[in-house]
């Protein structure tokens, strides 16, 4: 299943142009971020249970998506952000696709007292495998994340 979210675009969220500051500005949990990340998370948790995998499962996918999107409604510069999820028997297969030409995402050690940067920490912790690649034809990167059962429920 694929979701497609246009971050400055969405109904009910004022556009970039007219907001002050760009999403990137805004810290993850700020009441101005775009909804997208809930959106996206709310969708593969109900693709989960609608297929039968556990409740954990599906809450250590949340998680994950929800930084991925993060991160990319915050640290890119995309029109538009896509999600495509695959349901697995035995887990799940997230990819998050934005415009970004960064092919190389490394997690990093936060700040002691930052808001923020322990999103791809989380992923690498929690995710069974993980990757940033570029998809072919269109160069969009995408970062994605396997999670199987047992893993999270």
């Amino acid at each position: 299943m694929a979701h497609r979210a246009t971050p400055r675009q969405q109904p009910g969220v004022e556009s970039h142009e007219r907001h002050p500051h760009h999403p990137g500005d805004l810290p993850p949990h700020h009441p101005q971020l775009p909804p997208h990340p809930k959106i996206c998370r709310d969708t593969v948790a109900i693709l989960l249970a609608t297929n039968g995998h556990a409740p954990g499962l599906a809450d250590t996918a949340r998680t994950l998506v929800s930084e991925l999107v993060t991160n990319a409604v915050l640290h890119t510069a995309s029109p538009t952000i896509d999600m495509e999820t695959a349901v697995l028997s035995d887990g799940v297969r997230v990819a998050v696709y934005d415009d970004s030409p960064a092919a190389h995402l490394e997690p990093l050690a936060p700040a002691w007292d930052g808001e923020g940067g322990r999103g791809l920490l989380l992923v690498q912790a929690l995710a069974q495998a993980w990757g940033v690649a570029t998809a072919r034809p269109y160069g969009r990167k995408h970062v994605w994340f396997e999670l199987r059962s047992g893993s999270g429920g």
